[in-house]
């Protein structure tokens, strides 16, 4: 607990001792940045908007107005992200950040979105790593934007009212909360990707014993 309320107390201290209006444009440019500058790769967004609820919990931020710039800031950078990848697409591929995600992902990805569409782009908010690249692949593979602003919008909606209201709720607790959230975004992700697997392997079976038939 010291902790914590040493880190709010600086955070105050440094934006002059107040955090309004500088706290609610710092939880905004948060959320947009993971995908919109791609610092969800570094710094996951779940954390600062626990930090974010912390601070409403504390009497530092309104709530309502957090909840808002968090979701607001996550649907406007998604969208950044998809224009990023439908315009710099290729460029990406050969940049640190294409190198290190590997072509063959950023492949993968691509078929993933044009068979499932709007549905990877909901849950890929809510998985850390895939929070961050989603909308630039969209936009790369040229998903609709109306679709892609549907399922951005709900997802970004659901995600920045739940993770700032946990930070909020859990007070300041909200560092042990922070462990499990990120825990729950692994065993999503490991689902995802058995759960793809597995339906892989049943297509390719089932169009093996059609070609034998």
């Amino acid at each position: 607990m010291l902790g914590a309320e040493s880190w709010a107390d600086s955070l105050v201290h440094a934006l002059g001792g107040q955090l309004d209006p500088w706290g609610y444009v710092l939880v905004f440019a948060a959320a947009a940045a993971e995908s919109a500058a791609f610092t969800g790769l570094i710094v996951p967004g779940e954390t600062i908007m626990l930090l974010a609820g912390f601070l409403c919990w504390r009497g530092d931020l309104d709530l309502a107005t957090t909840m808002a710039c968090a979701v607001s800031g996550a649907i406007i950078g998604d969208s950044i992200g998809y224009e990023i990848g439908r315009h710099l697409g290729s460029h990406i591929h050969n940049s640190r950040i294409g190198r290190w995600v590997g072509r063959d992902r950023w492949e993968r990805a691509r078929r993933y979105l044009r068979q499932k569409g709007g549905r990877a782009v909901f849950f890929g908010r809510f998985i850390g790593i895939l929070r961050a690249l989603v909308p630039a692949v969209a936009g790369d593979a040229g998903l609709p934007y109306p679709r892609f602003l549907a399922f951005n919008a709900a997802g970004g909606l659901i995600w920045g009212i739940l993770h700032v209201g946990i930070g909020y709720i859990a007070g300041d607790s909200y560092r042990a909360v922070e462990r499990q959230v990120g825990r729950a975004s692994w065993v999503l992700l490991l689902t995802l990707v058995v759960g793809g697997a597995l339906l892989w392997i049943a297509r390719r079976r089932r169009r093996s014993s059609e070609e034998e038939s």
